[in-house]
């Protein structure tokens, strides 16, 4: 069985981490750091915007900004075909 997070790799999604800045409810003044990481596909970053969306309708904590890194975990040259599997007990 291949592990969620692999499946993800070789599928092109990428570890993904956005600090997001927002502004307390009751204290407008001061910013608070929230950090959001999972696997996402860059650029357009669909499961980030889903998440912001949900921010902006259910939470009341104002978005400052959001900084976003992402890194693929798996490239083309980290990949090789084996075409044989020798066990020995």
């Amino acid at each position: 069985m291949i592990d969620r997070e692999f499946k993800f790799q070789l599928e092109g999604y990428s570890l993904t981490t956005a600090r997001i800045l927002y502004r307390m409810p009751d204290h407008p003044a001061i910013l608070q750091t929230y950090v959001w990481q999972d696997y996402d596909l860059a650029p357009e970053f669909p499961a980030l915007n889903s998440f912001l969306d949900f921010w902006r309708r259910k939470l009341d904590g104002p978005l400052h900004s959001v900084e976003v890194a992402a890194k693929r975990l798996i490239g083309l040259r980290e990949l090789r075909l084996v075409r044989e599997e020798y066990r020995l007990n």
